[in-house]
């Protein structure tokens, strides 16, 4: 336990900046609303008051657009002026002035903006270096760990203040969140200002706090290190983030899924849609498992798409999947994601209607009017649920009507036959369930769906006239 974090502050607290924004608010025309029967519509009322209840018409309260300050913090980066806050510190602003531990003022350039990660990068020219401090390595930070951190707190100027890392790894909206959570004490005001380890380094990006009045309650949020600082460097070199593009839709492997697919691995993230894009051209397929992005494991869906986003545009990474057991290795050009345009396909396929019940849930041949209906391509081909027994095993897996069963154990289905087959093989395999991909209001997901001791679906189609 430190005896004192003085020295560690005085030698970071220069790189340290307070941030004020001005920026031109509208007013609406018009007076103000006051309840009708109130004293104070009473008194607009009497007095006759432009805009107020009563006023002769065509006199609305003329309300002249107004002048907003806002306060953040933010820290030095580079001698030559870099400086990193939050996006939501400067959004808007007209005009963006920096205030140094000195007390030394100078206006500011924003360079470019993240919203997904809520980082943003500023400039300022000084003739003099600036003092400056540097990103750490916020992936060697554990729980218990000792941080500080550093701002301008409800506008009282600068201020420090210490606790630990809390937890790793939090997510709270974006796609890219990696947060450390610290009961250092965080309020308004400290939003873009650094949290610190004890060597002076840069760990967190203060962002954002859970409380319900406003004020620290002792859960704090920082941006980590790592992932604030690939996207300053974008910024530093393009004005803007290029993050890399795969181009699938992927959801985590529950181990039903893994058992209903025979896999033996542990992790990864399965391919549910590929799009026409870079996956697609590289020959990734729906129904790939992916357990490696570009050498290193693939843990989750949250770990892969972070890691994707991580690798620049244009880069080629090597992907590697399990395919029916057999691991596949693939040399993916990455797109980027900024400009990416997703444009997948059914295909087209027809078949008389015919609906059964099957493991507890009631399915018929798709239509184009049914698919249409269910914000499906008028050529989409599949099942459609139109019934589900509160009590059987689809039930219990989520499964609801209107949902669109589309592949049952990486096998298009078209009709209750290819149903039953797919059941058939799985049992004769000794599999305890099956892997279906449905699609709910066009969104892919898996389900693996127990087999249990359920028969076969019984065919009632009606003859083709």
């Amino acid at each position: 336990m430190p005896g004192s974090f003085a020295d560690l502050a005085q030698q970071v607290s220069p790189a340290v900046v307070n941030i004020t924004t001005t920026s031109v608010v509208s007013q609406p025309t018009g007076g103000p609303a006051f309840p009708e029967g109130s004293p104070f519509a009473d008194l607009f009322r009497d007095f006759g008051m432009p805009g107020g209840p009563g006023a002769p018409e065509g006199m609305p309260m003329p309300r002249n657009p107004q002048r907003s300050n806002a306060l953040g913090s933010g820290f030095v980066i580079s001698a030559d002026g870099f400086i990193v806050t939050n996006n939501h510190v400067i959004e808007g602003a007209d005009q963006i002035e920096v205030e140094f531990y000195s007390g030394e003022t100078l206006p500011a350039e924003v360079v470019g903006t993240d919203p997904n990660t809520d980082v943003a990068l500023l400039k300022v020219t000084s003739d003099e270096p600036i003092p400056f401090v540097n990103f750490g390595d916020s992936d060697s930070a554990r729980v218990g760990d000792w941080v500080l951190a550093l701002g301008n707190p409800l506008g009282q100027g600068f201020s420090a203040s210490s606790g630990i890392v809390s937890a790793r790894n939090r997510e709270l909206s974006g796609t890219y969140d990696d947060y450390l959570q610290t009961d250092a004490a965080i309020n308004r005001g400290n939003s873009g200002g650094p949290l610190f380890n004890l060597n002076g380094e840069v760990i967190g990006v203060n962002t954002a706090i859970l409380s319900p009045n406003g004020g620290s309650i002792g859960i704090g949020f920082s941006m980590a290190s790592n992932v604030v600082s690939q996207v300053v460097e974008q910024l530093q070199e393009f004005g803007e983030t290029r993050r890399g593009w795969l181009g699938v839709m992927i959801q985590d492997v529950t181990p039903e899924m893994s058992e209903a697919m025979g896999l033996n691995v542990a992790g990864g993230a399965m391919i549910t849609d590929v799009p026409e894009g870079p996956a697609r051209d590289a020959g990734l397929q729906t129904g790939d498992v992916i357990t490696s992005f570009a050498g290193t494991e693939v843990e989750d869906t949250r770990g892969l798409v972070r890691r994707v986003a991580e690798a620049p545009a244009g880069e080629t990474a090597q992907v590697v999947v399990m395919r029916d057991g057999d691991e596949v290795t693939l040399d993916v050009t990455l797109g980027r994601r900024e400009t990416a345009q997703n444009g997948a396909e059914e295909s087209p396929a027809a078949a008389e209607p015919s609906e059964s019940d099957v493991l507890g849930m009631t399915v018929t041949v798709l239509t184009p009017e049914m698919a249409a209906e269910l914000g499906a391509p008028r050529d989409a081909s599949g099942l459609a649920i139109t019934g589900i027994d509160p009590e059987g095993p689809a039930a219990e897996k989520g499964l609801a009507p209107g949902d669109i069963i589309t592949d049952v154990n990486q096998q298009t289905v078209t009709s209750v036959s290819d149903l039953n087959a797919r059941i058939d093989e799985a049992r004769e395999a000794g599999r305890r369930s099956v892997l279906m991909l449905i699609r709910r209001g066009g969104e892919p997901l898996f389900v693996a769906l127990p087999l249990a001791d359920a028969a076969p679906a019984d065919e009632d189609a009606a003859p083709a006239e």
